[in-house]
């Protein structure tokens, strides 16, 4: 990205120090709002991060953030100086997102976008009983756990590499499927899947042990079978500082210990 970008709107995740940086940046370079912005400028964490991210991808807008929040690892570091000179100077990262279509026991259909993972949540104190399914055959004929997840490359370093999943390289066309809290197969770590595939999941026993899944913040609950696929027909960008993009924060993540 050459020059300089414009116009710019700001977004903040309602903590004072957030709204005080919002206040003061909109003060110094404006703000066009939402609807007309070229960037949007995101102030808090990796929540408000993807909260923008949904909200833009219609429009494709690329988001620039900077760190409010508690981990930060989608944002920047904060700085109101040369702001536009900043993000002229940043670096895209493009990410595609997971589509869910869920049946539910209602016997509706709904779908929802998750940029991070798809999760599947036992809803009671009983572990859940899923059946997985990749392009058509069988792979896993029940898993019994608290619930199961499938991640994006982005979203490897998230809830998916605290339920113990491996962690992807940003460009890589993969997806991490991680069991959470396995019980039995009681060794099965879960697999590493290309982008392309197709991954239901099948609901046993739904009456006596209700499953929820969630994509990203949306969740639906007493689900009895949830349909995962990458989706290229929508896409959003972040924004980085030169050398601290995301391709580089996931492979640093690798060596921490």
């Amino acid at each position: 990205m050459g020059n300089p970008v414009e116009p710019i709107s700001f977004v903040s995740n309602g903590t004072p120090e957030a709204d005080a940086a919002a206040s003061h940046l909109r003060d110094r370079y404006g703000d066009s709002g939402t609807d007309h912005a070229a960037v949007i400028v995101a102030l808090g964490g990796d929540g408000l991060m993807l909260q923008t991210l949904h909200r833009t991808m219609t429009r494709r807008v690329p988001v620039y953030g900077m760190n409010f929040g508690s981990v930060g690892f989608l944002m920047n570091e904060y700085s109101a100086d040369d702001l536009p000179s900043r993000v002229a100077a940043a670096k895209p990262t493009r990410i595609y997102p997971l589509e869910m279509q869920v049946h539910l026991s209602d016997g509706s259909v709904r779908t929802a976008l998750a940029l991070n993972e798809v999760s599947l949540f036992r809803m009671t104190y009983q572990a859940v009983k899923i059946e997985i399914v990749i392009d058509g055959h069988t792979r896993l004929d029940e898993l019994i756990c608290d619930g199961v997840l499938l991640s994006t490359p982005a979203g490897s370093t998230a809830y998916n590499l605290s339920a113990h999943g491996p962690i992807l390289p940003i460009d890589s066309p993969l997806l991490a499927l991680t069991p959470i809290s396995p019980f039995r197969p009681r060794r099965w770590r879960g697999a590493i899947l290309n982008n392309r595939a197709t991954v239901t999941f099948r609901t046993r026993e739904p009456d006596k042990r209700p499953v929820s899944a969630v994509a990203d913040n949306v969740e639906f609950q007493r689900v009895l079978e949830v349909t995962v696929r990458e989706t290229r027909d929508r896409h959003v960008t972040l924004l980085f500082d030169p050398g601290t993009g995301l391709e580089e924060r996931v492979l640093s993540e690798q060596f921490r210990y």
